[in-house]
């Protein structure tokens, strides 16, 4: 056991669903029986419930913490039979230790059943809480001095406990061994399972790694991370390396690449041989490719690579084939040429790209005798031909599964003002021809429409009254504001329509947007212009329109929530560079079920996204731990803004290149997604983490796998890093002309749809689904789950307000005699001398927040599920939020006025969500969660100390007032840097799933 105090491990076994049943009439008498580093625990028999709740605490001992991330918590449930002599097998749950969270983190999490054998019937979840608690070491007053060691004669009270545990559970073992060779039809585990452990991911990379890269990697108690389902894994860099190289966060992967160009025949044929087709097949073990057949004057150019680990052969063929009448025949063959892996070249870049060679065909006729041009060699995945070439762990498939980089298109807010309509020419009659008033002597409500693609806006309804239809002149002065993406839409669509008549056209004007002007960063109002309004054509004059147009480019067009969003500033040096290398997934449970419903498969790839850049791994085709080791980065221009990370089943792997005969693509399902912001990070660090993904169903929180990264944020320069902390979130546009809140959401699922619109026609596209679900397109909507969040979130705020009313209060009550009268040496002290009261807080609150250092947050933060209040989710709950507008659980009348209430829900949740934010703000000025504001604030605090101290406090406190009430007229438009350093504070909005 490691020095220090004890660990223990708690497991609360809570509740089980769709258990199978194993007692003949429909149901099971369950119970659950955990093992644990030697030690076991049993839980009471449920009878005749297939949904069993236990919500028992069973403790473990853990005798060495420092290897628990290598132990294994096997969890096993089994139908007690009273007539039997064993127990039926129900299913069973293995879970390694780096999964385990810390007291305090922990939360429900359902795990689903895994098979013993492959003739186990197992089906259904249990849920566990299993966590870890550190105690404090007890140290006696007759304990040796340090290097001196304990005799063995007397073990601690706690290695007997654990040794007599140990013993009981091996009794427990050898009586199940002897039941179950007395009866050799009961069902027994495979002595292969039941010595096989499952092995952390982190340690089998550190196994794959060079002696150089082993050395590297450190454990530091002091960084550990305190979230749930963590590894604790914190890597430095290669000092024989470059600083920031490619692929240094990940592991080189080795691949057989195999590059084909073109085949030549020698002899006969004349001119008809260049028109025969041929192509080539490439053989190794069990894997078989092709190349498209070309004519034998043209070339192939293709690549191939092949997984070198996955190879079951040691040999490597590659034939010339003849296609004839569109089939590719063994008669056929122009010959083979062999290689053997042992003695193919490898290659590393920088190293130039390995020459193709002129190779003679074996096995052919002196008629048929021809070359082909091949180059073989051994790569990784750094090799710059990797990412176009035929991929065997993708399948080989061309389309939807290449890694590929995308840029969401540049977004411009389009304001149109409508100003006013001049010299209206209104006709009415089926015929349209005559000339009258609308309403003679009445009155007539108009209004102006405006389109840019799927946008329509309108303004308000005006009243006219008139005699005449030549003095309908209404004045509206609205502003109207459109999202455009570039390149841009051809026009802008503006219509006069009279509300009256059902919305029927007078007029409209289109407007190219190539000819509108474009404003940057200036208040300047641009030159308005009359528009000429078009009729049908009987009547091609309808009247003029009066409108300022112009192209907002001073606004960061926000397609995210602004709290982390990575504005682009061109005009600005990057202050850093955010590398993130994609090494893995483990445990991914099966997305794509079969037609039997007993297997299924995952077909997973990762999308990044951060600022305008985002990024997707290619496919991993039917694996449930897939590798990728990929590596990508991004120039940081802000660093209190996120990365988002997101996990998903490719589900259009065989819809090819066009949508199927029933007009939709197929989806792609979500896996998991995390979030991490970048000012949690420390500079120049190496973060290698595995993060749960966890996703919301129906049926409640499920945890479909784990997602491994690496992730280093490098520092340029220092000075612009923290100078960054005091410039304002967004540009000048949003304090100078601010957008209203709701006009912002509208805005915002404007540009969210520009974006799916734009990715999804690239090649390969990236679904709307994914880039909804990234870009967090339905945070508006209601849900009971996220507004418990929000208001838990409020509550841990205010908990240390209510912990200083209790100090002030255990002191008023003389609960620590001491404390009480240091306190009242303290307050006479500063009544007779009160220009020590500001500087004595400040500098307790400096030395406060220092002492807190110690404890705080190690690394990137990802999605907390407790934070997100997933576990105690109801089952209607999740209904009411699965469920989208409009909504189909009751009548129309009840539709209309649930929608309704949904909606006011969903500002109120939003409201609560901005308050928790503040609040929070507050809070992680102290709590060292970024490092570098709170190192800001220690030292506002000292240098404030200070003044506080040479100053006297009535002419601070008469300066500040004079400041705070001067005149507009000396007042800036632009927020003042404190406000500014407030604004990129981290909250907890991050975590929240």
């Amino acid at each position: 056991m490691a020095n220090g105090g004890g660990r223990r491990l708690v497991v609360e076994v809570c509740n089980a669903r769709n258990l199978m049943p194993k007692d003949g009439q429909g149901t099971a008498s369950a119970y659950v029986v955990v093992d644990f580093d030697g030690q076991r625990r049993k839980t009471k028999t449920k009878l005749r419930d297939l949904n069993p709740q236990w919500d028992e605490k069973h403790e473990f001992f853990v005798h060495d913490p420092d290897s628990m991330a290598a132990k294994t918590l096997e969890v096993n449930i089994y139908n007690d039979k009273k007539n039997a002599r064993r127990s039926t097998f129900l299913g069973k749950v293995k879970i390694t230790g780096s999964m385990f969270a810390k007291s305090g983190a922990e939360s429900l999490i359902y795990y689903p059943l895994e098979k013993r054998s492959v003739f186990s019937q197992v089906k259904g979840e249990i849920g566990l809480k299993v966590y870890y608690a550190d105690e404090a070491p007890l140290q006696p007053f007759d304990a040796p001095p340090d290097g001196e060691q304990k005799s063995e004669a007397t073990p601690a009270p706690e290695d007997k406990m654990a040794d007599e545990q140990a013993k009981h559970s091996v009794e427990e073992r050898k009586t199940e061994e002897e039941k179950t060779a007395e009866d050799p039809k009961v069902e027994a585990k495979k002595p292969e399972e039941t010595e096989k452990t499952e092995e952390n991911p982190l340690k089998k990379d550190e196994k794959k790694r060079t002696p150089a890269t082993a050395t590297a990697v450190l454990q530091s108690p002091a960084r550990k991370l305190q979230h749930p389902g963590f590894s604790d894994l914190e890597i430095k860099p290669h000092r024989n390396e470059r600083a920031g190289g490619s692929y240094d966060l990940v592991d080189r992967v080795p691949y057989l690449f195999i590059r084909l160009l073109k085949a030549k025949q020698d002899g006969g044929g004349g001119d008809a041989a260049g028109e025969r087709s041929v192509l080539a097949k490439i053989v190794i073990g069990t894997h078989i490719a092709r190349t498209r057949a070309v004519k034998l004057s043209l070339e192939w150019d293709q690549v191939f690579a092949f997984r070198k680990e996955c190879l079951s052969s040691t040999a490597l063929e590659i034939s010339v084939l003849e296609e004839k009448d569109g089939d590719a025949v063994a008669e056929a063959s122009l010959g083979t040429v062999s290689f053997e892996l042992s003695e193919i070249p490898k290659r590393s870049p920088p190293d130039s790209p390995l020459a193709p060679q002129w190779y003679t065909l074996e096995d052919s006729s002196p008629e048929t005798a021809a070359d082909v041009m091949v180059a073989v060699w051994i790569g990784s995945q750094a090799d710059e031909l990797f990412q176009e070439a035929w991929q065997s762990d993708s399948g080989g498939l061309l389309v939807h599964t290449r890694s590929k980089a995308y840029l969401s298109p540049k977004l411009w807010y389009l304001r149109l003002t409508v100003i006013q309509t001049q010299d209206l020419r209104l006709y009415t009659g089926p015929d349209k021809k005559s000339r009258t008033p609308a309403a003679a002597g009445g009155s007539l409500y108009l209004y102006v429409k405006a389109q840019l693609g799927g946008q329509i806006f309108k303004t308000a309804k005006m009243p006219l009254c008139s005699s005449s239809s030549s003095a309908a002149n209404p004045s509206w002065n609205d502003d109207l504001i459109f999202v455009a993406a570039e390149p841009f839409d051809p026009f802008l669509t503006i219509s006069v329509e009279d509300a009256t008549a059902g919305g029927e056209t007078i007029g409209q004007a289109k407007v190219p947007l190539v000819t509108i002007h474009r404003r940057l960063d200036n208040l300047a109002e641009p030159q308005s212009r009359w528009l000429n309004l078009s009729g049908d054509e009987a009547h091609p004059y309808a009247g003029r329109i009066h409108v300022r147009l112009c192209l907002e480019g001073g606004y960061h067009v926000l397609d995210e929530a602004a709290v982390g969003a990575a504005s682009k500033q061109p005009s600005k040096p990057a202050i850093g560079l955010l590398q993130v290398g994609v090494r893995g997934a483990s445990n991914l449970l099966p997305v794509k079920l079969a037609a039997d419903g007993a297997s299924g498969s995952t077909d997973a790839y990762v999308v990044l996204k951060y600022g305008s850049k985002w990024v997707r791994t290619r496919t991993i085709i039917d694996q449930f731990n897939p590798r990728w080791n990929e590596q990508y980065a991004w120039d940081v221009f802000d660093p209190c803004t996120v990365l988002t990370v997101a996990v998903f089943d490719n589900s259009r792997i065989n819809s090819g290149a066009t949508a199927p005969a029933g007009g939709k693509s197929p989806k792609d399902s979500r896996i998991g997604k995390v979030r991490i912001r970048l000012s949690t990070l420390c500079t120049n660090r190496i973060y290698t983490t595995s993060f749960p993904l966890i996703v919301v169903t129906p049926l409640g929180a499920r945890k479909m796998g784990e997602l491994e990264l690496a992730i280093r944020f490098s520092c340029t320069s220092w000075l612009s890093l923290l100078q960054a902390y005091t410039t304002p979130v967004l540009p000048r546009m949003h304090f100078a002309r601010p957008l209203g809140a709701t006009q912002q959401d509208v805005l915002r699922h404007a540009a969210i749809r520009a974006v799916a619109a734009r990715l999804e026609r690239s090649e390969p596209p990236l679904g709307a689904e994914v880039v909804h679900q990234m870009l967090d397109s339905d945070a508006h909507l209601w849900s009971m789950r996220r507004s418990r969040a929000n208001w838990f979130r409020i509550v841990g705020c205010l908990s240390g307000v209510a912990a200083a009313a209790r100090w002030v209060y255990s002191m008023r009550t003389w609960e620590h005699p001491v404390t009480t009268m240091l306190a009242h040496l303290l307050l006479l002290a500063l009544v007779l001398r009160p220009e020590l009261i500001l500087p004595t807080v400040m500098l307790y609150m400096s030395i406060v927040v220092a002492w807190r250092y110690r404890r705080r947050a190690g690394g990137p933060g990802g999605i907390d599920p407790k934070l997100s209040c997933v576990d105690g989710v109801g089952m209607d709950e999740l209904d009411e939020e699965m469920d989208r507008f409009p909504t189909s659980r009751s009548p129309e009348l009840v539709k209309a006025r649930y929608d309704r209430l949904r909606a006011v829900a969903g500002r109120a949740q939003t409201l609560m969500g901005d308050v928790a934010a503040m609040a929070e703000r507050v809070e992680a000025m102290v709590t060292w969660r970024d490092p570098r504001a709170t190192g800001m604030f220690v030292t506002a605090c000292v240098a404030a100390a200070a003044v506080f101290y040479a100053v006297p406090f009535r002419l601070v406190a008469a300066a500040w007032g004079f400041y705070y009430l001067r005149h507009p007229r000396f007042r800036g438009d632009m927020p003042p840097a404190a406000v500014n350093y407030f604004r990129r504070l981290p909250s907890m909005a991050d975590l929240i799933l």
